[in-house]
């Protein structure tokens, strides 16, 4: 393969449509339902091509465990299912994020 310089692949990517912006970001943060991926000064891109726009993020990250929100109703059910106390009902919920038949599972075996 040919080896291509920047300026080439930017003009050949703008010929197809395609765009590519820097961004200059502080920080990065990803939420998912049970953890935080938060990136300091991360490289992004934001990549744009037929009218959607991508980003793409680049950089070293910690990982920020989130603990789920667990209510009373929650324990109580689950201290009433699997007859055991309030301490041992919310451990169950928090190891099964929240997820209260598989809490009652547990418990139960």
């Amino acid at each position: 393969m040919f080896p291509i310089n920047a300026k080439q692949m930017k003009k050949m990517m703008k010929q197809m449509g395609i765009e590519m912006e820097e961004i200059e970001a502080k920080e990065v943060i990803i939420k998912t339902s049970t953890e935080e991926l938060i990136f300091k000064n991360p490289s992004v891109t934001k990549i744009s091509a037929k009218g959607v726009e991508s980003f793409q993020v680049v950089g070293n990250y910690e990982i920020l465990r989130i603990a789920p929100q667990i209510s009373d109703e929650d324990v109580k059910l689950v201290m009433e299912q699997a007859k055991v106390d309030e301490e041992t009902a919310r451990k169950a919920l928090i190891e099964a994020n929240g997820d209260i038949a598989e809490a009652i599972m547990k418990l139960q075996k």
